[in-house]
């Protein structure tokens, strides 16, 4: 028996993993303040992904780019891709050849994923799937508290609390082991659906606002005028840890509670109800996620409800705070160690001289030698085989074939590139668009550390080897490295080597990990970032300061944006896209689990049964959802739980069924985050499946 950590979302959840009675593997919950000896039904089949009979356990390659891919062997396939990686950075010149990372990938993967493209590649393309997923909420509290840190607080102490709003997340069904420590506190839920966390809150007493998709940031700023009017705001508390309300108060001015109601839907005496529940509370916290983030204007909606939480005096404070709910498994060290496109190991900025001096000297090259910021993910996705673009790819641990927005437009520039290479342990739909693929090991058959949601490093540990033909990431990054005429000390191959290494490039920076040892790690220690060298963990980074250098939060005063897109006469309805309980992410992993592809085997459209009459419609009927870039061919589900007007569906299915074939590369104009949450749709009769042009 070993125990290790889900390969899933960001609570990262403990969990033993040990023989089957009748053969493989099998998984149950271990003790951890996380999950309390609970875990979700992706963690209790997570087994099933180490005997996934379509695992891949050869490398792969094409003889051309029409021909299949075949099985080869190692020094083959190594042997293409740095052969074509060197030919093309000769041609066109190291930003020919781009890297995508995933916020799926250990610390250790991710930093050294992010050394190899900028020292053994030399290209400032890369970035990864975080992108999608955090960006907007991590600029945000960047700019508010000097510090991104998803939550600046533990997971347990969300329990002691009276009031907890919870804004675009929908823990119920996306982290359900999260809900148990939600059970005290009234729930405020801020989504356009009556989801199950809506309904928990409900039950409980609590409130469920339902703003039309995109309007958060006036929910946001009409709130906190209605704070302000109730006499509710902690004004000592501003005075004293705070800077730039003045600015603020100038925009939240114009959103008296009345107006909200006309811009958002929600009623002006909830809104209202919604501020002394959580203003009046001895103990409370504004949580956001990923519906009230992934907007052309998310950064600046996440920063409303920052500005609210600091209104209120919340973060900061023992027993009440603010914090963003990091969706992928180790998102929070992901965006950590290097491999953003404007990022260097310890959350270090790519343009900053210092910072670039001191991550230069532990990897010993010049400064000079760095380079600078590249293109966001999909920025850099949308150029692969265009004039000036770059003509290769690699792909490690992320599938953007699926969760990429317009995702048709995104598979044809994966066409049109000269070289795509995957390094996955599934066929995932990126992999099989590949002209080499290279087999990785998974979760648990490996060693290294992930962050989890609350900044709390964790040891992952292997529980059983791979297959004999397959190698680690850590393998394939030091291989390609050397064969790209890098010394084989420059990339090691052992995680152990890699953390002492992120250890030093980190040290001093925002996301230190210099005391992050493997000795305290087995110990068993708590140790959240940021963890100086000889010192002390950092449960609660913001109690007696922010991370600004005078130690005051910032006021963002953002004005509170709208869609890229609107209904209108041709695209009729709004689309919205989420997570459901049985699958995770672009579903590559999950969609080969029998039981959860069983529960939820094909993609659906929620809308209220009076848009489903309106279009002469039933339950069950397969519709297309047709939007200005792609359709998708769904079974159509009537529900009261969703908002009339609006169109659910979930992202976890590919090709014809996939929802980013519909959504919106409309990019925020801070973090680079795409719209998924908000495009204009039709719903028209479907016969079969399809994906193309509406």
């Amino acid at each position: 028996m070993t125990t290790t950590h889900c390969p899933y979302c960001a609570l990262q959840c403990a969990m033993h993993v040990e023989p089957s009675p009748g053969g493989g593997w099998r998984t149950r919950p271990a003790d951890f303040p996380v999950n309390r000896g609970g875990l979700c039904r992706k963690g209790w089949t997570a087994a099933g992904l180490l005997t996934s009979p379509d695992r891949i356990t050869a490398p792969l390659m094409r003889a051309s780019r029409d021909a299949p891919l075949l099985p080869t062997d190692w020094d083959t396939a190594l042997d293409r891709v740095a052969g074509r990686l060197a030919a093309l950075r000769g041609e066109y010149g190291p930003d020919a050849v781009a890297v995508f990372g995933s916020g799926g990938l250990t610390n250790e993967k991710a930093y050294l994923l992010g050394k190899f493209a900028r020292l053994a590649l030399r290209t400032s393309r890369i970035d990864y799937n975080g992108r999608f997923c955090m960006s907007s909420a991590a600029a945000a509290s960047s700019r508010a508290f000097g510090a991104d840190r998803g939550l600046p607080f533990p997971v347990t102490d969300l329990a002691g609390a009276r009031t907890v709003l919870l804004a675009g997340a929908n823990p119920a069904e996306t982290m359900p082991p999260l809900m148990g420590h939600l059970a005290a506190p009234a729930l405020v839920v801020v989504d356009p659906r009556r989801t199950a966390t809506a309904e928990a809150a409900l039950r409980g007493g609590g409130l469920h606002l339902a703003p039309r998709p995109g309007t958060d940031a006036a929910l946001a700023r009409g709130m906190l005028h209605a704070a302000r009017e109730l006499g509710l705001l902690d004004t000592a508390y501003i005075e004293r840890r705070t800077r730039g309300f003045g600015a603020a108060w100038a925009q939240a001015a114009a959103w008296w509670p009345e107006r909200a109601e006309r811009a958002t839907g929600v009623p002006a005496a909830h809104i209202r109800r919604a501020v002394r529940t959580l203003g009046r509370a001895p103990g409370a916290y504004v949580l956001t996620g990923r519906g009230t983030e992934q907007h052309s204007t998310g950064t600046g909606t996440a920063a409303a409800w920052i500005d609210l939480a600091l209104a209120l005096g919340l973060p900061g404070r023992r027993g009440s705070g603010f914090g963003c709910l990091t969706g992928q498994g180790n998102g929070q060290g992901g965006r950590e160690h290097g491999q953003k496109a404007d990022q260097l190991p310890g959350y270090r900025r790519i343009d900053d001289e210092r910072d670039r001096a001191h991550v230069a000297s532990v990897w010993g090259v010049a400064a000079a030698d760095l380079p600078g910021p590249g293109p966001s993910a999909f920025e850099l996705l949308d150029a692969l085989g265009t004039e000036g673009g770059p003509r290769a790819l690699l792909v490690f641990g992320s599938n953007p074939a699926v969760s990429a927005p317009d995702a048709g437009r995104i598979r044809s520039r994966l066409a049109a590139a000269d070289l795509v290479v995957v390094a996955d342990f599934v066929p995932s739909e990126t992999a099989m668009a590949a002209d080499v693929v290279l087999p990785v090991a998974q979760w648990a058959e490996e060693e290294g550390t992930v962050t989890n949601l609350e900044g709390r490093v964790l040891r992952r540990r292997a529980a059983l080897p791979p297959p004999p033909e397959v190698r680690t990431d850590l393998e394939v990054i030091g291989a390609l490295a050397a064969r790209l005429g890098q010394p084989a000390e420059r990339f090691p191959t052992d995680p152990d080597l890699v953390l002492e290494e992120l250890r030093a490039a980190s040290e001093g920076g925002t996301a230190d990990y210099s005391g992050v040892g493997a000795d305290r790690l087995e110990a068993g220690e708590a140790l959240y970032w940021p963890v100086p060298r000889g010192g002390a963990p950092t449960p609660r980074p913001f109690l007696d300061r922010f991370a600004h250098p005078d130690g005051r939060a910032r006021f963002a005063a953002a004005p509170a944006g709208t869609p890229a897109e609107a209904p209108d006469d041709r695209y009729p309805l709004t689309a919205t896209t989420g997570r459901i309980m049985g699958h995770y992410q672009s579903g590559a992993q999950t969609r080969r689990i029998g039981e959860l592809a069983e529960a939820e085997p094909e993609a659906f459209a929620e809308v209220h049964p009076d848009t489903a009459r309106a279009y002469g419609l039933s339950a069950g009927d397969r519709v297309r959802v047709v939007s200005r870039r792609g359709s998708a061919a769904v079974r159509l589900r009537p529900t009261g739980a969703c908002p009339r007007g609006t169109v659910f569906l979930p992202f976890h299915f590919p090709d014809g069924q996939s929802a980013n074939n519909l959504t919106n590369p409309a990019l925020d104009p801070v973090s680079r985050m795409p719209e998924f949450k908000v495009a204009a749709v039709r719903l028209e009769p479907a016969d079969g499946p399809t994906g193309g042009d509406p």
